[in-house]
């Protein structure tokens, strides 16, 4: 029996995805810049996709561009508004952001950038005032995470996005892990920019999507040809676009009925867990991604289970879930999202992750926990790294 509970990670390309995918490749396969006709089939693929990408998140078709996927659309937004600019200015950014936003604006700061990281509360939360306290005069961006994909918490973002509004400052959000998993209006979250994955809705890897609200100027990162509304060059992949396409038309048809399903299945995981020992759940437990479930182990005396051993021992069992900690040179490193939350170095390397998707089932969630269990007890439930 194998269990797939790391759908944070990536996703299963759907049967639909993957049929659309073959026949693009097959049947529309031209240049989408050229005038004949094989390239305007191939250009009507392209423009089919962004109206489905669109209306995912109640967007005009001529507001998406498609990227390479989510790191591209967050670095595009990060530095195609940092291009704007001659000298340095101010952006704003939170402790618990992806690293494709951490990093560009780590590289922005080392050109002179002031940063500002605004912290968490110990669920992962941002406050609102501390956001409009935090804008200066020269602050021209603020990205902030819709979905924290390690601890499944859910930003404010309509509140934080009301706040730039107010002080005609850009907004940016990196929706890769809420698109397609809860609703989102651009419109009512008052957002500038906003970052999308193909992958993480049942599309392909390979696909992404930038929401730039009309009227926002970027600078783009990638220059030739012009293509994506001489936002991005590059001749467009049609048949991963049209996969994505697909993707979000399907996403926003199943939302409806999977979006509570998941819901009810990640409460029935997290029921079945709560009672082990120091089992701490990681992330707000009311504001969170549908599909989340997330927690560290640590026992009385604060030692606390290295988190990849679990990983491995429950990929034996056939069921896979990810860590939170990382592995750098050998040296095993505490998850920075857990650290900005406050938690102690020891807990930081004892997070766990598991999140579930179209395919996972109530006797999967009551396998798993058992499963878990039975790997604590081989561990003796906090082995000492």
């Amino acid at each position: 029996m194998q269990i797939y509970l790391d759908y944070s990670a990536t996703t299963p390309t759907r049967s639909e995805v993957i049929s659309l995918v073959q026949s693009t490749l097959a049947q529309q396969w031209g240049n989408p810049s050229s005038l004949h006709e094989w390239g305007q089939r191939a250009a009507t693929v392209i423009e089919t996709a962004r109206s489905h990408v669109a209306n995912l998140i109640n967007a005009s078709p001529e507001s998406i561009v498609f990227t390479s996927g989510g790191t591209e659309a967050d670095n595009m937004a990060i530095m195609g508004v940092a291009r704007l600019y001659c000298q340095p200015q101010h952006m704003i950014i939170s402790t618990v952001e992806h690293s494709a936003i951490s990093e560009p604006v780590r590289m922005l700061e080392l050109w002179g950038w002031q940063i500002t990281r605004l912290s968490v509360d110990a669920k992962g939360r941002i406050n609102p005032q501390e956001l409009a306290a935090a804008i200066q005069e020269n602050t021209v961006l603020i990205s902030i995470i819709y979905g924290q994909s390690e601890i499944g918490t859910l930003q404010p973002i309509a509140e934080l996005g009301k706040v730039a509004r107010k002080h005609q400052v850009l907004f940016h959000t990196d929706a890769v892990q809420a698109a397609g998993r809860i609703p989102i209006d651009v419109e009512t979250l008052c957002v500038d920019l906003l970052s999308l994955s193909s992958h993480k809705i049942y599309g392909t890897q390979g696909a992404g999507g930038l929401y730039i609200r009309p009227g926002v100027e970027l600078v783009p990162l990638l220059l030739g040809g012009g293509q994506e509304m001489r936002s991005r060059s590059g001749t467009q992949a049609v048949a991963v676009i049209a996969g994505f396409g697909k993707a979000a038309e399907l996403a926003i048809q199943d939302m409806v009925t999977e979006t509570p399903r998941l819901m009810e299945l990640r409460d029935r995981l997290f029921s079945q867990l709560v009672d082990i020992p120091g089992l701490i759940p990681t992330g707000d437990l009311s504001q969170r991604l549908p599909h989340h479930v997330s927690f560290c182990l640590v026992n009385a005396d604060g030692d606390s289970i290295n988190g990849r051993n679990i990983v491995r021992q429950m990929n034996q069992a056939g069921i896979g879930i990810s860590a939170g900690s990382a592995c750098s040179s050998g040296k095993l490193s505490p998850s920075p999202i857990l650290l900005a939350m406050g938690y102690s170095e020891k807990a930081a390397l004892a997070g766990i992750r598991m999140t579930l998707g179209r395919e996972t089932t109530k006797e999967d969630i009551d396998w798993t926990a058992i499963a878990f269990r039975q790997v604590l007890g081989r561990l003796g439930k906090y082995e000492k790294r």
